[in-house]
């Protein structure tokens, strides 16, 4: 599942100065070793008067009957609400978080012996996110801290996460070029783990970009050491 475990509720940011939401729909095919399909993410943005939402739902299409692949083996799902009631005061940078996260996946072709089943435990999530941002609002980064509870998991030594978001528009200069993703580092069964995905789009035009993604991790689902995987994608913006 190539995600993206935490695509940014605050990287949408960038363009807060123009909409209060967005959602896109993102398609991308994993070059990653034992990889070779398709995964779709559709992500959500939604500011208010009260902070914001944001969400994302990933599917991994490589359910095969024989050779066919005929559904999604995988999806993970991730919802967080920022809550801010003091937008308007000196400690409007600062925002407390809520968030879930679970899913659920399948391995090998379905019918055959060497096939199976695997569930992404649920993990509930609360701390503070700090907001920084450009007077533009193209370059934004938001640091969070979050205590991380697993259901059904051994206790940790370190039960936190530590999440880096960043957005930068029109990079370089050149309009319609953006430069975004995440970086998480959280305690699992006692281990360090590590997830980034920095993300490259270009703009074609209206709605439409073109781009990918890689996904840098280091003992990150049942992968250990460290792993590269690129993807190549589009991104339609809604």
């Amino acid at each position: 599942m190539a995600k993206r475990f935490f695509i940014a509720a605050f990287a949408l940011l960038a363009m807060a100065t123009a909409a209060n939401a967005q959602t896109n729909f993102q398609t991308f095919y994993d070059f990653g070793e034992g990889r070779g399909y398709v995964t779709t993410t559709l992500e959500g943005f939604h500011m208010d008067n009260w902070g914001n939402t944001f969400f994302f739902i990933d599917y991994d299409y490589n359910n095969k009957d024989g050779k066919s692949i005929i559904s999604p083996n995988n999806t993970y799902f991730e919802i967080a609400r920022c809550l801010n009631f003091w937008q308007n005061t000196k400690l409007a940078p600062l925002s407390l978080q809520l968030e879930y996260n679970g899913g659920f996946g399948t391995w090998g072709t379905i019918g055959t012996p060497d096939s199976g089943a695997f569930a992404v435990n649920s993990a509930f999530l609360a701390g503070v996110d700090y907001f920084i941002h450009s007077g533009d609002f193209k370059n934004t980064l938001n640091l969070k801290l979050l205590y991380k509870y697993f259901v059904k998991l051994p206790s940790n030594i370190a039960p936190l996460q530590f999440t880096m978001v960043w957005g930068c528009q029109d990079l370089f200069g050149l309009n319609g070029l953006r430069f975004s993703g995440f970086a998480d580092v959280w305690n699992e069964y006692d281990n360090i783990v590590f997830l980034s995905e920095p993300q490259l789009w270009y703009q074609l035009f209206d709605h439409f970009n073109i781009g990918g993604e890689v996904e840098l991790s280091y003992n990150f689902a049942g992968m250990q050491g460290f792993h590269v995987m690129p993807c190549l994608g589009t991104k339609w913006v809604f």
